[in-house]
């Protein structure tokens, strides 16, 4: 439901729709911003001490009992990450944005009207990072609640996903939403295409074992 636009990119305007925590403390009246007060962080303001599983351009926090599922090319480039806890889902993508104008309430009408497209009728609520999506889609197995969350940070956004419990009954997030709160976004200093996915890599230990299991299996599952 989330597709890059071809020819030039439009954007909002940042008198729009009010920015984001993130957004806003980039945007300091003394060109310094201020710390927020929970994430996703922008790695300068990343809370110092906390273990978290480094893909490069996002960092998640290590929660117990969180399981972490990403797939990933041959090469180790990730392109999928979801994490899982108990009946809740949560899908997680971090894409490059401008400095100054948050995209998310673009996104956020692209993907209501996707959904009515589809039959679908999402509605929006306020949620702790601003308006959200909630909505019931059908899926082979029956229909499933999905609550679409966007973050826009400094040259960043991040769209959370969720699904099961947590998009159901918002406010059960858990231990996912601690997640997503202590994400951090590590933005390089590449000029990237608005809504262009920023590049995200398996750690290179994790990496080199999947290239083994990979080779084993290719082997026929005998040990090299």
């Amino acid at each position: 439901m989330f597709s890059r636009k071809r020819g030039a990119a439009k954007h909002v305007r940042a008198a729009d729709a009010p920015p984001t925590k993130a957004l806003a403390d980039s945007l300091a009246s003394d060109g310094e911003a201020a710390a927020p007060e929970f994430g996703p962080w922008d790695a300068k303001y990343a809370p110092a001490g906390v273990q978290r599983l480094d893909l490069g351009s996002l960092q998640i926090p290590a929660i117990e009992g969180v399981e972490v599922r990403v797939q990933a090319n041959p090469d180790g480039g990730v392109e999928q990450v979801v994490l899982v806890d108990g009946e809740s889902a949560l899908q997680l993508g971090v894409f490059a944005a401008p400095r100054t104008e948050p995209i998310w309430p673009e996104i956020r009408e692209e993907i209501a009207g996707a959904m009515a497209a589809d039959g679908v009728v999402a509605r929006e609520v306020d949620g702790r990072y601003g308006v959200e999506l909630l909505a019931r889609v059908n899926t082979p197995d029956g229909p499933a609640d999905v609550r679409f969350v966007g973050v826009d940070g400094p040259r960043w956004m991040v769209r959370a996903l969720y699904q099961g419990a947590a998009a159901a009954e918002p406010g059960r997030e858990g231990v996912l939403g601690d997640v997503l709160s202590g994400l951090v976004v590590v933005r390089d200093n590449e000029p990237r295409p608005v809504r262009e996915p920023l590049p995200l890599q398996l750690p290179k230990e994790m990496a080199e074992q999947g290239q083994a299991a990979a080779q084993q299996a290719a082997d026929g599952g005998q040990p090299g």
